[in-house]
């Protein structure tokens, strides 16, 4: 298992390699392809975490979990329900959510992630993992007043800053069964297994990719378990998945 970080440092942009709990060596080349370590290091309070991928898209899955389409009471799927959010709501570990004057009620939803390691498209259900990076935490920020008002989700759910990923793109593990939890101010308010998703991540890829290609860095959400609720300026928000990493971000 490796964690891949992206990160800024006095204005230049580094990928880097978790070195114990707090520090960085910075690499030459990407976790999308050949890369080598440079014995250079960071520690975290120098640095400015960045996404760990720079996506073309986002695409995110709606009433994943049993437990979150009775929350909301609307009906298991027969098939994934699916969404974008575009690259622009994309922000890092650390970064500022920002509260749009449009809502009045704007939602966490703590999900498990893929990134997509290499060109995907019209891929089999028994080869989808051969495609993926890794695994990172994504927060699907969500301003539940106007997904009810439009009765679509682009506008709800695309806002600058709304698509919180990172810290870091973690490879080598088997997302089959990892806790996910969200903590609001320190108070944990979801807790679920990825186990207990209703289509699994290889059958979201495999469907996904029939659909529309996948790029490297692509990102697949997985959708998020009961528990949602909403946030307030001032608020901390804390996405926490096994094995995977602590996303961490500001709402103001």
């Amino acid at each position: 298992m490796r964690s891949f970080l992206r990160f800024r440092y006095q204005k230049e942009t580094y990928y880097g390699i978790l070195v114990g709990d707090h520090t960085a060596e910075r690499i030459e080349g990407t976790p999308f392809g050949f890369y080598q370590g440079t014995s250079q290091l960071f520690s975290f309070d120098e640095i400015t975490f960045l996404p760990p991928s720079q996506p073309t898209k986002i695409v995110c899955l709606g009433l994943n979990y049993q437990d979150h389409a009775r929350e909301v009471g609307l009906a298991i799927p027969d098939e994934p329900v699916i969404f974008i959010k575009p690259p622009t709501a994309v922000i890092g570990h650390l970064g500022e959510i920002l509260y749009p004057a449009a809502s009045a009620r704007v939602d966490y939803e703590a999900e498990l992630a893929a990134v997509i390691g290499k060109t995907c498209r019209k891929v089999a259900e028994a080869d989808a993992l051969d495609y993926v990076a890794g695994f990172t935490c994504l927060n699907d920020v969500t301003a539940r007043d106007l997904q009810q008002k439009d009765g679509q989700w682009t506008r709800a759910k695309g806002f600058d800053t709304f698509c919180p990923i990172g810290p870091f793109l973690t490879t080598d593990i088997d997302p089959g069964d990892l806790a996910v939890e969200a903590y609001l101010n320190g108070e944990r308010r979801q807790s679920s297994r990825t186990s207990r998703l209703i289509f699994s991540i290889p059958f979201l890829i495999g469907f996904i990719s029939n659909i529309m290609t996948l790029h490297p860095g692509d990102v697949v959400s997985t959708g998020t378990p009961s528990g949602i609720g909403p946030m307030k300026q001032g608020d901390t928000i804390e996405i926490q998945i096994e094995n995977v990493g602590k996303l961490v971000n500001f709402v103001v």
